[in-house]
């Protein structure tokens, strides 16, 4: 039994110790070996720590500002930025940030047809399952993690700052934890399954 699986929490709090570049590299090569659809393994993983890190977040703050406050991209999730903002700070906190793109995906603003729809659903899964590998990695080498969507506030602002226009999936947290919460809820066995055997 992978017992990461059942210990993983998402941190919110973490100390000032700094992650080893080893150990980062260790973790994006745990997402590196997970399974993706037709192999296409359409994964890119930007590392972000000190002044690069800091300057990302300036710009991701422009964004959610932006939004809630200008022209919004997405105006029916305004009610979703106070808690980009909590995001934010949590960001500011993390020793290390991991931005994910997708490098065979499109700006999620733009229109695309119905096969383009289904390969980036399959894409998103497969950065799904290397996002997880991730994060059970740190688990198991007692780091602690945040996996992170509230990037899409500022959608525009950080990938003209990364100067990339691969689609930003999200971000990941990463340090030492300085908290140890207990499991949130999950549903129960018998209310997510059906079995037809």
């Amino acid at each position: 039994m992978n017992h990461s699986i059942y210990h993983r929490r998402s941190i919110r709090k973490y100390s000032d110790k700094q992650v080893p570049k080893e150990m980062i590299a260790q973790i994006i090569d745990a997402g590196r070996m997970s399974p993706s659809a037709k192999n296409r393994q359409p994964w890119r993983y930007i590392v972000l720590g000190g002044e690069n890190k800091s300057e990302f977040l300036q710009h991701m703050w422009k964004g959610i500002i932006r939004e809630e406050n200008e022209r919004a991209m997405l105006p029916d999730s305004k009610n979703g930025i106070p808690d980009a903002k909590n995001t934010w700070k949590i960001m500011m906190k993390a020793p290390i940030l991991i931005v994910v793109l997708n490098t065979n995906g499109k700006n999620p603003f733009d229109v695309i047809d119905s096969d383009g729809r289904i390969a980036e659903i399959c894409d998103t899964l497969s950065i799904g399952a290397s996002i997880e590998n991730m994060l059970l990695k740190a688990t198991e080498m007692n780091l602690g993690t945040l996996w992170i969507a509230n990037t899409c506030y500022a959608y525009k602002e950080i990938t003209e700052y990364l100067e990339t226009d691969q689609q930003l999936i999200g971000a990941i947290a990463l340090g030492y934890a300085d908290e140890s919460p207990a499991q949130r809820p999950r549903k129960n066995m018998e209310d997510i399954v059906e079995y037809r055997l």
